[in-house]
Formats: structure tokens, C-alpha cells, sequence
């Protein structure tokens, strides 16, 4: 629906493009490369406001493990950086895309367990409010709250409160060795059991995921693919003579089948992240920002299911998705899953009828987010997690405090948010 372009390349232009929409009851999408344009509900504006010329790193102190950058810098350039000085954004966020990009949408990867979420990571933001006000939130220092902790508030909020001008994250060293015990042959309930006892020992799992029968086989680690039926994975990290002291030990409590080595191991924890062997996460970014965003059955391989990420208690992931299976007859033979935080997040590529079944076996033990479905569906799936009357009603508050008329990403996360 977009037609118009705004890409401001100072904050003052910023300011003057939000207060111009304010002035024209004109709402904005707002868009970096649109590579994750596809999360959340679709936005259907008459105009698109382009961040990604407001690029490039501000500061980078490795000693005191703070990076500042502008919003709209690229995730390549910042990894880059970063790697340079053998450190990296903890909470193993996905490829692509630019920084304000991965906070907005509050992505992370299998080491959030131990690592914490992009909203940990997040020490200060700066931009402009629905209001045409700049503001800045936060500071370079991880204890620098004082009041209200805008920065964690602003993570995971989809560009619906501020149009970010610039972030401080929080950076850590990268670990020196990475080493994946591998089990083979255990059924969901078993696997995940297994997880727990991993997470529970004093050994530091980074990581702890289960590919079940089918699933293992779409790997393209050999030694995950050839396995022949499931595989569970436990992931250690550090440096190096910690990581084999670590790996043999764990490896004889778990009674481990094989260890995967540093490259493998990469290799598989970033199949798990995006969910490869179910489609992927994230679509490629759109041509143009003007162009619509990517459709999920074109970039998916033409996969009409739908892929939903859900959150519950560890223990739970194996009963709910097998409600869901039985709740959706015959179909439910097309449900495939698979698990990661030992269990609590569930990767799920279902029917599209399935969202009822989906939201009824999660129920208030969890929450449901739909990751990858085409802009159609997208509009008229509840994609979040329905919140109960005083939590939404809080939200709308905050929505109106930061934005009151409306004007950014409006219905990005529920109609009129």
C-alpha cells in the first residue's frame, strides 16, 4: 500500500518528517532494510519512513564492553566490528537486517537461556516519539536506571512508540571454544527431560534443543543429518580447556552419543535459530522499502503451513504440541516441531486453520506469536498473543503516552497498537 518515501539522514530531518505526519494525520510505516518486515501484523500506510540513513558506529569502547551506534547500521557491519575484537552481541540474534531493527522486534537466539534477551542487552536508546519529540532513554553504563527503564520498554516494541535515532548495547567476549553433546534416539518427553538435567548441572549450557525424527535429517551437519532418527543437543561454551573439561564430564552424566566440534556445532546452533529445518524465520529484505513486504509461501519454498514460535513452560512443550495434533484431526499428521530453551520455546509449522488449536493448547501457560505467514493472513490472525482486558488496556496507554495520534507502525501489534 506504501507510496511515498521519507529517509531522513539527521535527526532534525527525522523530527520534521514525524511532526509533518502529525501536521497531515498521515500514519508511517517505519522500515530499515525490511528484513524482518514480515513479523507482526501488516502495516497499510500511504508512507514509509526509511531509517536506514541514519547509519554508522558512534562509539565502540571493547573495554568497557559498549557499543553506540545509529539505528539504522547495518547488523553486518556491527558483527563485523565486534568480531574484530573477538566479542559479540550475546544473545545470539539473527543475521540481517540493522540494529534498531533487532531491538525493535526483540529478536534472540538459542543462548537467551544464559544469555538473557535483546532487552537485557539494551543499555540506552534515543529517538523521536509519535510525538515529533526527541528524547533519550538509558546510558552506556549496565546500572544507569534512575527512573523509568525506557530502553527495555522500547525492545520488543516494533517501532509502534519511537523511531529510533540511535542504541547502546551491551557486548561481551566471544566464547573461545564451543563443543555440542549429542544424544540420539529419544522421544520429546525423554529428550526434554534430559534438557532439564543439562540446564540444572553446574556446567554452563549455552544452548539445549531437540530435533525430533524428521526433523535431525534437514541438518546440514552430517552427524546431526545421519543420526537417524531424533537428536538432542546440549551446547557448552568458553574457553578452551573449560569446554573439554566441562564436555567430558556432562557427557558421562548424560550418557551422550557423540560431540559435535566447534565448527559443527556453529553450524547447527545457527540451523536452530532460524528455524531452518522448518523454512526459516527471517525473509530476505525487500528490494526497495516501497516494495511489498516479502510473501512467506514465496520465500518459504511455497510451504502454505504457517510457523509459530510459542513460549511455555519447559516441562509442557511436549503435551502441548501433541493437543494441538489431536485437537486438529488428520491434519494434525502435518504438525511438525521442534524445541530449544530446554523445551520453553517450541518451533511449530502448522495448517493454516490451526491458529484456534494453537491458542487453546497454549492457553494462559504461555503465549503463541505466528512468525511466517503471507501479509493475508497476517491481517486477520491475532499474530500476538491475546492479552487479557487490564494488560491491553495498559498497553493502549503506553501506546497513547508515546503516540497518540496513531501515527507510527500503527496495528503493527494488535489493531490500533
Amino acid at each position: 500500500m506504501t507510496t511515498t518515501i521519507l529517509k531522513p539522514e539527521t535527526d532534525a530531518q527525522l523530527v520534521d518528517a514525524v511532526r509533518w505526519a502529525l501536521s497531515a494525520d498521515e500514519p508511517l510505516e517505519l522500515l530499515g532494510q525490511g528484513t524482518r518486515r514480515g513479523l507482526g501484523r501488516p502495516v497499510r500506510t500511504a508512507h514509509a519512513l526509511d531509517l536506514s540513513g541514519l547509519s554508522g558506529v558512534l562509539a565502540y569502547e571493547p573495554e568497557e564492553l559498549v557499543l553506540t551506534a545509529r539505528a539504522g547500521t547495518p547488523m553486518a557491519e556491527i558483527t563485523a566490528l565486534l568480531g574484530e575484537r573477538a566479542q559479540h552481541l550475546a544473545f545470539e540474534p539473527p543475521d540481517g537486517g540493522t540494529l534498531g531493527g533487532l531491538i525493535a522486534c526483540g529478536l534472540a537466539g538459542p543462548r537467551r537461556i544464559a544469555a538473557g534477551s535483546a532487552r537485557d542487552h539494551t543499555l540506552g536508546i534515543a529517538g523521536v516519539s509519535g510525538r515529533g519529540e526527541r528524547y533519550k532513554g538509558g546510558g552506556k553504563v549496565v546500572k544507569n536506571v534512575t527512573g523509568y527503564d525506557l530502553p527495555k520498554l522500547m525492545a520488543g516494541s516494533f517501532g509502534t512508540l519511537t523511531a529510533f535515532t540511535e542504541l547502546t548495547v551491551k557486548v561481551l567476549p566471544a566464547p573461545e571454544d564451543t563443543a555440542t553433546l549429542l544424544l540420539f534416539g529419544l522421544d520429546d518427553a525423554a529428550a526434554v527431560g534430559v534438557l532439564d538435567q543439562a540446564l540444572r548441572s553446574p556446567y554452563d549450557v549455552s544452548g539445549a534443543a531437540h530435533l525430533p525424527d524428521g526433523l535431525a535429517a534437514r541438518s546440514v551437519v552430517p552427524t546431526v543429518a545421519r543420526a537417524g532418527g531424533a537428536v538432542t543437543l546440549v551446547r557448552l561454551e568458553g574457553f578452551g580447556p573449560s569446554v573439554a573439561a566441562r564436555v567430558a564430564a556432562l557427557r558421562a552424566d548424560l550418557r551422550a552419543d557423540a560431540v559435535l566440534d566447534a565448527a559443527e556445532s556453529r553450524a547447527v546452533w545457527r540451523e536452530l535459530r532460524d528455524a531452518a529445518c522448518l523454512g526459516g524465520v527471517t525473509a530476505p529484505p525487500s528490494p526497495t522499502p516501497l516494495s511489498p513486504a516479502p510473501d512467506a509461501e514465496g520465500w518459504a519454498g511455497g510451504n502454505a503451513n504457517k510457523l509459530w514460535k510459542l513460549s511455555v513452560p519447559p516441562a509442557s512443550g511436549p503435551s502441548v504440541v501433541s493437543a494441538i495434533r489431536h485437537a486438529l484431526g488428520p491434519a494434525g499428521a502435518a504438525v511438525e516441531a521442534f524445541y530449544d530453551w530446554g523445551g520453553g520455546l517450541v518451533w511449530l509449522l502448522a495448517p493454516p486453520e490451526s491458529a484456534t488449536a494453537i491458542r487453546r493448547a497454549v492457553g494462559t501457560q504461555g503465549h503463541a506469536t505466528l512468525i511466517r505467514a503471507s501479509q493475508e493472513v497476517r491481517a486477520t490472525v491475532e499474530v500476538f498473543q491475546p492479552l487479557p482486558d487490564p494488560l491491553m488496556a495498559l498497553t493502549r496507554r503506553v501506546k497513547s503516552s508515546f503516540d497518540p495520534m496513531g501515527i507510527l507502525n500503527p496495528g503493527r501489534l494488535y489493531p490500533g497498537v
